[in-house]
């Protein structure tokens, strides 16, 4: 939904408040930072050493953490450069999209295609649908982190859900906004914007398929050591993305410390919750 609301946000609103994008975003950066060393990580090196003993559980323990961010760096790497969200693009309407939003009037209204540009508009077209398939693959591992670490502990799952939406808006606005250009159909544009943010529940139920045919129930049911090594992919995978994705497009919206309020922020906030759970 957080994608969606990405895509309508770009057409809704004449000038996109690019500086709350780069806060949201830096906020999300830390939310998953902090919650992915301090809670996730800590959680699958306890299981861990409660099965294989300290130093045998620790060293599985960092072996999963770093295999989570081999995993996504793979699927990082098997996207074209191009058509990567996380890539810089030197296509001159990607860097005039980035220059309105660097600017002090921030960016123009959203303006449908022009007949005498139709290899411009193919070009936007094919931009808009490889983004739109390179955010749902990376989407794919972000819903089957946040069910894992639900399954554990339904707060925590919770927190991880609301920063990853936050990053999604404007993974929503990436997709939308070339497609938009390219047709000139709002209804083209939110619907891939739309499809490519199911790959998270998408992610969610394959884990969950994963567990009941492997474990053959809930929770409860999988052993300490598999959930220990998930959890140390899990937190790999976030601090991945975090660092990867989210604070390089704070940088690239924001202004002067935007981004570190917004990670402060979200590491402060998450800090509090997980107090106050206890």
């Amino acid at each position: 939904m957080a994608t969606a609301i990405g895509s309508v946000l770009a057409f809704a609103v004449r000038r996109t408040n690019r500086r709350f994008l780069a806060v949201a975003t830096g906020f999300s950066a830390g939310v998953m930072l902090y919650v992915s060393f301090v809670e996730i990580l800590a959680k699958g090196a306890q299981a861990l050493a409660q099965r294989f003993g300290e130093p045998t559980g620790n060293w599985i323990n960092a072996g999963s953490f770093f295999g989570g961010m081999l995993l996504i760096g793979l699927i990082d790497n098997l996207i074209p450069s191009g058509e990567n969200p996380h890539e810089v693009r030197s296509d001159s309407v990607t860097e005039e999209l980035k220059a309105q939003a660097n600017s002090d009037q921030g960016p123009a209204p959203v303006q449908g295609p022009t007949a005498a540009q139709p290899l411009h508009d193919r070009r936007l077209l094919r931009m808009g649908l490889f983004t739109a398939l390179a955010i749902a693959i990376h989407n794919f591992p972000e819903g089957l982190a946040t069910f894992l670490a639900a399954l554990e502990d339904p707060k925590l799952g919770l927190a991880i859900a609301v920063a990853i939406a936050l990053h999604n808006i404007p993974e929503g606005i990436s997709v939308s906004v070339p497609i938009y250009y390219a047709t000139g159909s709002r209804r083209k544009a939110f619907l891939y914007s739309a499809l490519s943010g199911l790959a998270e529940p998408i992610g969610a139920a394959v884990g969950l398929l994963l567990i009941r045919s492997l474990f053959g129930g809930g929770a409860s049911a999988v052993p300490p050591e598999a959930m220990g090594v998930l959890f140390g992919g899990v937190a790999g995978i976030m601090v991945y993305i975090s660092l990867d994705e989210l604070l390089p497009t704070s940088r690239a919206y924001g202004r002067g410390h935007d981004s570190l309020f917004g990670l402060v922020g979200g590491m402060g906030l998450m800090a509090l919750s997980l107090l106050l759970m206890q």
